[in-house]
């Protein structure tokens, strides 16, 4: 069973370009994982044995982290 998370506001709020920028760092980390020489499939096989979250599930983080910067982020 996953952990508690817990949610802690800053004061103040992070500026729009602090949450831009860990948007982009989100994306990049993610496209430097996937060509880190481990493919996506033995990256979920990872996650999933450490998690146990379901694979379906991880494939869709996987999915959204790559697209984030695009729904998010303006050049």
């Amino acid at each position: 069973m996953a952990g508690r998370v817990s949610v802690k506001k800053s004061d103040p709020p992070e500026t729009t370009e602090i949450l831009a920028e860990a948007i982009i760092r989100l994306g990049d980390g993610m496209q430097a994982l996937t060509k880190s020489g481990l493919n996506r499939r033995a990256i979920v096989t990872l996650l999933h044995d450490k998690t146990k979250i379901s694979k379906t599930d991880i494939n869709a983080v996987i999915d959204g982290m790559a697209q984030l910067r695009g729904w998010y982020c303006r050049d």
